[in-house]
């Protein structure tokens, strides 16, 4: 039986040889998964999030495996922090091909139980700290050489987002940002573009109660879950050059979810 938490990639291996890849938020989950594909497949990998050991500790994995990898602590709220890091990767590797939008945060909530400050840390790290990263990347390094790719890891808010009202008001905002700039900045020949999982069972749902799990299979016509290498499979395919011709796009990979079944309980 088909293993999607485990199979190798389906990819050629070279589709991204000599690419630097800029992953934030890469060092677990989703994140991990798209590093790790991409460096199988020839990528430079540059890692960053705000804890330190798990984006050091895959970053020193991947070079164990023949990569070539960095990772730095970075808060992506903060637009110095960020630049910093752009620069300190345009040293080490020469340029950016590829930026993963992939750091994010929220808490599963109602939201009149979310506080004001609760809410406005989720937009600041998902929306604001999104635009961050994409425009340090785009202004230093993607405009001037004329290419690039940028890949928006957000939600499934097609529905909304009950249970987390905040996180899918800044996901909904960043889609928005996504077509933006694909207009924008298409002159540059930068391919901008979404990716919005339904739910993944990675380390990022384990702060979730079960049962809350166990609803999301029900709700969904495939009956189980994503997991962070198909999810990674559809990044790798926007990031190589089989994608030139997709700009502006959001591409759902949820199983079908808001086709079919309950999001909230009434």
């Amino acid at each position: 039986m088909r293993t999607p938490d485990t199979e190798a990639s389906p990819f050629r291996a070279d589709l991204l040889a000599g690419r630097v890849v800029l992953i934030t938020g890469g060092g677990t989950g989703i994140g991990r998964a798209i590093a790790e594909e991409c460096a199988s497949l020839g990528a430079h990998i540059a890692l960053c999030g705000r804890r330190i050991e798990p984006v050091t500790a895959l970053a020193e994995a991947l070079t164990a495996r023949g990569a070539q990898a960095m990772a730095e602590s970075v808060d992506i709220r903060q637009s110095e922090s960020i630049e910093r890091f752009v620069d300190a990767v345009v040293a080490r590797f020469g340029t950016v091909d590829v930026l993963v939008n992939n750091a994010g945060g929220q808490f599963p909530s109602p939201a009149q139980n979310i506080s004001p400050k609760g809410f406005e840390a989720v937009v600041r790290n998902n929306l604001l700290g999104t635009f961050n990263v994409t425009r340090a990347v785009a202004t230093k390094v993607m405009i001037a050489q004329g290419h690039g790719r940028i890949v928006n890891i957000i939600a499934n808010v097609a529905r909304g987002f009950p249970g987390m009202a905040h996180t899918g008001a800044a996901r909904a905002g960043v889609e928005n940002l996504t077509r933006s700039l694909a207009v924008e900045w298409s002159p540059y020949k930068i391919n901008v573009n979404a990716v919005s999982p339904g739910t993944i069972r990675s380390t990022g749902t384990d702060q979730y109660p079960p049962a809350l799990l166990e609803k999301a299979e029900r709700s969904t016509p495939w009956r189980r879950l994503g997991t962070p290498n198909e999810v990674a499979h559809l990044v790798t395919y926007l990031a190589s050059d089989a994608a030139d011709y997709i700009t502006g796009a959001t591409f759902c990979i949820d199983g079908g979810a808001p086709l079919w079944g309950d999001i909230w309980e009434m």
